[in-house]
């Protein structure tokens, strides 16, 4: 049993066996504990399990815990090629107890491992302990067997994950390489040597550091043990550096192919510091952090261009990391499986962010050659020149200074300090003139104090962070207290601010105090400040706080169901209607989708079933969704779509979903630039129904659409009307539209009789005149020309019209008027003039004085038959006395 994966599922299995739960390895960006950069250890992820925050179903755990050390309080970067222990990326097997065994039994299964299951001889182990912990001391020796002489004290053997939670004395394992090896054992003045080399740590767990001055005891003491896969598979495979291992000589026998150059010698740091970084970034990658210049992103991005510029070192004339992991997948994805899901995503990064970094290198390693030419070793580099690198060139300050270390000079710090601030000064002025509202000058004001928000949300719904600014009626304050309206910024949340579209997440935020936020809203600001906008329930609030990140988790999964399915649709769209359809907007909340697309005619309902099919087909293929960082250009090249009002960087967040037949294996069925959230797999957003497309403006239509639970509650009461409605039709649901349609036309004849009856009887009965005194009805002789007037009530006004034209045919020669009254009290009003008269009379001038008299519009119509309508029906018989009076002139 000596090879790396053997290994570690061989701890594992032993713990099994003694009652552990194993446990996965936990994500490397800590969701329980906002004071750590990365998970750094196999304890982070059971912090609140120690302190008794939170309960678990087992009391006894065992892991591979996934862990990286490259920034804040555990930071190897600089180490890691220089000697034979270092790694950015590691993995930590440990064994916990929560409050059941303690040092007894924590030892015993210790000794058993090391001694018996993996056979490590028991006089080449050394034990340390700290000075007060005797009660350590004193196990060991009866445990172990061994003398006082093999067990040694040490000062600083307490052990904590950050600067607060759960700590302890610990006690650590030791293995004698033999004399071939410098060093001497730990505590003495030799002990930097590799000859005595500690491979697990055992912590056990006493204590709560609450504060720098204030340490209490745990409820329950437990156990947090430690011990590094790497160093101990060194040890049982008999090699003096980590990086002799089997997973190491893999991925340097890679790098060596790759290069071309061997990795003895003087170029033996560069091939191990290429291996390290790749699986850093790549297991970082895999897991959502993405290069940037803000927090973990930052981090990400140092250590690939650590890697990368190592990789010219050796003198590679082409991007070199993104070509080496396939190799790394080969070695782990079976046992980290996110590797084999996150390959594409990894390559593409990795070759786009070090095509990049060539350039930079090469711009600013021009402009440090120049800048110190002549200096020699010990010279100090000007701070405005480190500056301009970095301002001009994006050379960052670590960069620099990495590549003058060999030439054994150093950079002006307080020169480059003092330029930094400057721009930041410049650049604050310059934007409060840029014509935002005064009071969004306090995001700015809070971005460049406290930093951009790192978002979380891509893969987790809840998450711990540190209060970094307080917000009431747009200024800050130093605290908000209960039933207070206002504003939360951390330093990372799991909350997606409104963006793209998409609306704000909602939830709440806890302090360990137990007050509580409602989150209503959460909002973005300058593009990476996430805001969380709401009230305080209980409690309060000051900056500092330790505070959990709850989303509300349903609401978040409609919302990603329907982001999800907006892309679906959009690709239908365009296979439907033409490729001329392009994104003109879209909102994406809980409860349904809008989407606002270019297209100049309303869809037709067999369109819009074959739109519904298209989009539902990839629904039910239930392919995996999957998001990629590529160049800007890069992503258009595959025809990825970009979303309408959205700028974009260089770099840009691709989206791909669903699977096409018949064409290149590696094309989506969707693609698109998006940084929202969205369902892991197509499955999940259940059914996609469009219940709506209209008008949104000037060739632009919209349709709305629902998914999933919103769909199915949409289709289950369009179900229950059916069947209520085929209950009172007496027939069954699928007769319906038949039953219906027949009920129409039979209402239709029966409406056209009713009508032509009222017609009749309006011409050839009484006048309707309300008791008022009205002209007669009969044809009459005003002046020089017959005339026909009548009023008539409930009579529909459009056959006003049909009763001018019996009426002309009547008279013969001359004018007919018809005032109708409807069952509202509406009044209309008909004229027509035979052809013989059109030359001495116009219907369109006599229908205005008659309009005018019913208090309506002007009206308006042709010379021989003119209409008015809408106006106040208890005027009519002043309306047909003003056109009567109007002829007798």
């Amino acid at each position: 049993m000596t090879g790396v994966n053997e290994i570690r599922s061989t701890f594992v299995e032993f713990f099994e066996k003694n009652g552990h739960e194993h446990v996965a390895s936990s994500s490397l960006v800590p969701r329980n504990d906002p004071t750590l950069m990365f998970t750094s250890a196999g304890m982070v992820q059971f912090k609140n399990v120690f302190t008794g925050k939170e309960k678990r179903p087992y009391t006894r755990a065992t892991t591979a815990q996934k862990c990286v050390r490259a920034g804040g309080k555990h930071n190897d970067l600089d180490n890691v090629g220089y000697t034979a222990r270092h790694h950015t990326f590691f993995e930590m097997l440990g064994n916990f107890s929560f409050g059941d065994y303690f040092k007894e039994q924590a030892i015993r299964y210790a000794w058993e491992f090391v001694t018996k299951v993996i056979s490590l001889p028991k006089d080449r182990l050394l034990i340390t302990v700290h000075p007060d912990d005797a009660e350590a001391r004193q196990l060991w020796k009866k445990i172990a067997g061994i003398g006082d002489d093999r067990i040694i004290d040490i000062a600083d053997n307490i052990w904590a994950a950050g600067p607060t939670g759960p700590c302890g004395y610990c006690s650590e394992l030791f293995f004698d390489q033999g004399e071939a090896i410098s060093g001497g054992p730990p505590g003495s003045p030799d002990e930097d040597g590799d000859r005595y080399l500690e491979f697990w740590n055992l912590v056990f767990m006493q204590f709560d550091q609450v504060d720098e001055a204030t340490r209490v005891d745990l409820p329950r003491p437990s156990i947090d043990t430690g011990m590094g896969l790497e160093r101990i598979t060194a040890i049982l495979q008999g090699v003096p550096s980590n990086y002799d291992i089997d997973l190491f000589r893999a991925l340097i026998a890679a790098s060596e192919d790759a290069t071309g150059v061997k990795a003895a010698g003087p170029n033996q740091a560069s091939h191990r510091v290429i291996a390290d970084h790749l699986r850093s970034t790549s297991f970082l990658i895999a897991e959502g952090v993405l290069p940037s210049n803000e927090g973990r992103g930052y981090v990400l991005r140092r250590i690939m261009r650590r890697g990368m510029r190592h990789a010219q070192l050796l003198g590679a004339k082409e991007p070199l990391l993104h070509r080496l992991v396939p190799s790394l997948v080969r070695q782990m994805g079976e046992t980290y499986p996110e590797l084999v899901r996150a390959q594409q995503l990894i390559g593409e990064t990795l070759r786009l962010e070090e095509t990049k970094f060539r350039q930079t290198l090469q711009r600013g390693m021009h402009l440090l050659d120049e800048a110190t030419s002549g200096l020699g070793r010990g010279a100090t580099l000007s701070g405005d020149v480190a500056f301009k690198l970095y301002d001009t060139f994006g050379f960052p300050l670590d960069l620099t200074q990495d590549a003058l270390k060999p030439r054994g000079m150093a950079v002006d710090t307080t020169t480059f300090d003092a330029a930094m601030q400057r721009q930041k000064a410049e650049a604050r002025r310059a934007w409060k003139g840029s014509g935002e509202a005064a009071t969004e000058t306090v995001w700015f004001e809070i971005k460049e104090n406290v930093g951009a928000t790192e978002f979380l949300g891509y893969e987790a719904h809840a998450a711990e962070g540190i209060v970094r600014g307080l917000f009431k009626n747009g200024s800050e304050v130093a605290a908000l207290g209960s039933g207070d309206t206002g504003s939360i910024v951390v330093n990372q949340t799991p909350f997606y601010g409104e963006s793209g579209g998409q609306v704000g997440d909602t939830g709440v935020i806890r302090s360990a105090s137990g007050a509580l936020f409602r989150v209503t809203d959460t909002a973005k600001k300058l593009g990476d400040l996430i805001v969380h906008n709401g009230i305080v329930e209980s409690g309060s609030f000051m900056p500092n706080d330790a505070v959990e990140l709850s989303v509300d988790h349903l609401r978040r999964s409609a919302i990603r169901a329907n982001h999800s399915a907006t892309h679906l649709l959009h690709e239908a769209l365009r296979q439907v209607l033409g490729t001329h359809v392009a994104q003109k907007g879209s909102l994406v909340d809980p409860d349904r989708l809008r989407f606002d697309f270019s297209h100049t005619m309303p869809i037709s309902a067999d369109d819009i079933a074959r739109i519904e099919d298209l989009a539902n087909a990839q629904v039910l293929l239930d392919t995996p969704v999957e998001t990629r960082l590529m160049n800007l250009d890069d992503a258009r090249n595959i025809g990825a779509m970009a979303l309408f009002g959205e700028k974009y960087g260089d770099e840009v967040r691709v989206v791909a979903m669903g699977a096409r037949a018949n064409e290149r294996a590696n094309r989506a069925w969707s693609v698109e630039l998006c940084g929202g959230t969205h369902v892991a797999r197509t499955g999940e957003i259940g059914v996609v129904r469009i219940v709506s497309e209209t008008g949104s403006s000037a060739g632009v239509r919209r349709i709305e659409a629902l998914t999933a639970h919103g769909a199915r509650a949409y289709l289950a009461t369009q179900d229950a009307r059916v069947r209520e409605l085929s209950s009172v039709l007496r027939t069954r649901p699928d007769d319906v539209v038949d039953r219906v349609k027949a009920m129409v036309e039979q209402t239709k004849a029966l409406e056209k009789q009713l009508a032509d009856a009222k017609r009749s009887i309006a011409l050839s009965g009484p006048a309707q005149t309300n008791g008022a005194a009205s002209p007669m009805d009969e044809v009459r002789t005003i002046g020089k020309v017959r005339y026909l007037s009548r009023l008539v009530k409930g009579l529909d006004p459009k056959d006003l019209r049909s009763l001018v034209d019996e009426g002309k045919k009547q008279v013969g020669s001359g004018i007919v008027a018809i005032v109708g009254v409807t069952e509202d009290g509406k009044a209309g009003l008909a004229i027509g003039v035979t052809s013989d008269l059109m030359g001495s009379y116009s219907a369109v001038d006599l229908v205005r004085v008659g309009a005018e008299a019913l208090g309506g519009k002007g009206g308006g119509g042709r010379p021989d038959m003119a209409q008015a309508g809408g106006a106040d029906g208890s005027k009519a018989p002043a309306a047909l006395a003003a056109i009567e009076a109007e002829l007798g002139r």
